[in-house]
């Protein structure tokens, strides 16, 4: 016989995880007794929250399904946030905490970390399981394993009450799961493309691992490929890739003009789709549509649907070769670039300095001036190597933690974490993680003291500018006081080469309220 934590602890070690990220509190002991044994390593945040965004970025760089645990009460409302930006992003996640014991549960008691009913928390954002009887173990880890490797990407939450974390079990653990995805006819579609001269693909987050399959499809069809946000990395420098997003009017117009559109592993979401929330989408009501999920297949009309892998329904498409593609493709890079909102061009500038003085970078974003830029217009050198919370939930502060993540799933990778000051000051403790950890994690700092972005919004709106300029820090004596190497400097002397950790300032003009 073995205990509850120790059978999960092994579970997890089966099922491939190598990393955990936890704060370690008195109603988890149990769990981090069982860690060692299994030989999974331990990543300390300085917050929750930045448990569950290092999670996020392991799990987009690794393909793998992230892990955190947590305490019970604050530590799971603190990584609520992480969990609705893996829900909105598509990325698989586990979030292991405690919860009080069985019997006071739901009865106000006035316990340590209550809560009136934990769990119906985190059921909004995933699926969720309680284990009440230590025999159901077996079964529940099957079903979490089915939940994190099969249709779309999400946060799963697994919570064990205090009285039965050193509960004893059989030895004996069940064999992973996955779910497998079966493969769809694909002949409607065929018969669509086939009728098609001018088709455009459009990509999204779904095909960050199926990029071979895209750009060999693409091909065959002759048709260009839009990448929304979520894409991006994929088919860098291919005469038929549009690295813009389908908010630009010019990227509406490529599409508006095909006679065939196939939406690949998108949610057709508005940060994506509408950024500006102007309703001028083209009709895609008579779209090809992939996608894993079939919920999601159900929100939009669409001539034919397939449920599936897009590895694996991508190499079974094919349809006449439009001759226009790659010039359609040119003309439309053209024109978004030159559609893009002013100071925009600038910001892009200094992206494609970055991927070329640092290539294979994993470029790690959160919402400021420059991660809009590259969302709405960037072509980036890696698949899965530009992310940011800045569409879908938009969650401050996500950057510093996922790059922690993302440097631990590719050791060998350098991480540019683009944040601005505002930003930071929710994460900073995440700093001291990377230096912790020795990872090569440089943290670009974008400082106009202030949110530059609502300050214009409430401009243009005809408000007074409230709560927009707080100070920050000296980022030199912040930087010494994590152990960071710094640099200050400007956009256009911006070096970043060296390996990390360590922390670049890029000065700005300071956010008016006037």
């Amino acid at each position: 016989m073995t205990s509850v934590a120790q059978c999960l602890v092994r579970w997890l070690r089966q099922m491939g995880v190598e990393v955990i990220f936890g704060i370690p509190g008195v109603h988890t002991i149990e769990l981090y007794r069982a860690l060692p044994d299994a030989g999974i390593r331990h990543v300390t945040p300085r917050h929750e929250a930045g448990a569950g965004f290092m999670a996020d970025g392991y799990a987009r760089v690794s393909g793998r399904f992230g892990v955190a645990l947590v305490i019970t009460g604050p530590g799971l409302t603190n990584i609520l946030t992480p969990m609705a930006q893996a829900r909105a992003d598509s990325v698989p996640m586990l979030v292991i905490s405690g919860v009080n014991r069985r019997d006071t549960l739901g009865k106000g008691l006035g316990h340590l970390h209550e809560l009136p009913d934990q769990l119906a928390l985190s059921a909004t954002l995933g699926p969720a399981f309680h284990l009440d009887q230590p025999g159901d173990l077996a079964a529940m880890l099957d079903q979490i394993s089915i939940a994190l490797t099969s249709g779309r990407g999400r946060p799963v939450h697994l919570q064990i009450p205090l009285d039965l974390m050193a509960a004893k079990v059989p030895e004996a653990l069940p064999l992973p799961k996955t779910g497998q995805a079966p493969v769809p006819d694909v002949s409607a579609a065929n018969t669509l493309l086939a009728q098609a001269q001018n088709p455009v693909i459009i990509a999204g987050g779904g095909c960050r691992r199926a990029g071979a399959a895209l750009q060999a499809l693409a091909e065959r069809l002759g048709a260009p490929v839009i990448l929304t946000t979520n894409a991006r990395g994929l088919m860098h420098g291919h005469p038929l890739l549009v690295p813009a997003a389908p908010s630009l009017g010019p990227v509406r117009d490529l599409i508006a003009a095909a006679d065939r559109v196939l939406v690949l592993g998108s949610e057709i979401g508005p940060t994506d789709w509408d950024m500006y929330d102007d309703g001028g989408l083209p009709d895609l009501a008579q779209m090809i549509r992939v996608d894993i999920d079939a919920a999601q297949l159900a929100r939009h009309p669409a001539a034919v649907t397939l449920q599936g892998d897009l590895a694996a329904i991508l190499p079974l498409l094919h349809g006449a070769t439009s001759a226009s593609g790659a010039d359609r493709a040119a003309q439309t890079r053209q024109a978004a670039f030159a559609a893009l909102p002013a100071g925009y061009a600038a910001e892009i500038t200094l992206l494609n300095r970055l991927r070329d003085t640092c290539p294979g970078a994993i470029m790690v974003g959160d919402s400021t001036q420059v991660i809009y830029a590259g969302n709405l217009y960037y072509d980036h050198d890696r698949p899965c190597g530009w992310f940011n919370a800045a569409t879908g939930y938009g969650a401050l502060g996500y950057a510093p933690g996922a790059a922690v993540g993302a440097a631990l799933a590719a050791p060998e990778a350098r991480i540019l974490c683009l944040i601005g000051d505002g930003g930071l000051m929710f994460s900073p403790g995440e700093m001291l993680t990377a230096v912790e950890e020795k990872l090569n994690v440089t943290f670009i700092v974008f400082n106009n003291a202030g949110y530059g972005e609502i300050a214009d919004a409430m401009k243009a709106a005809g408000a007074q500018v409230l709560g927009c300029t707080p100070r920050p820090p000296d980022f030199a004596d912040l930087a010494r006081a994590c152990g960071l190497p710094f640099t200050r400097t400007t956009p256009d002397a911006i070096e970043a080469t060296q390996s990390g950790p360590r922390m670049i300032e890029i000065t700005l003009p300071p956010v008016t309220t006037a």
